[in-house]
C-alpha cells in the first residue's frame, strides 16, 4: 500500500487578505441594505 497522502492540499491565505475580501464584499452590502431601510421607512412615514 502506498502511504502518501492523496487528499487535496490545503490553501493557506493571510490574515490580511481574509479581512480585506471580506471589506470588499461586506461595506457595500451593508451600504445596500442600509439604503434600502432608510428608503422603506420613507415610504412608511409619508
Amino acid at each position: 500500500m502506498d502511504s502518501r497522502n492523496t487528499s487535496t492540499p490545503e490553501t493557506t491565505s493571510s490574515g490580511g487578505s481574509l479581512v480585506l475580501s471580506w471589506l470588499f464584499v461586506g461595506v457595500p452590502l451593508l451600504w445596500g441594505i442600509s439604503q434600502t431601510f432608510i428608503k422603506a421607512l420613507a415610504l412608511f412615514n409619508s
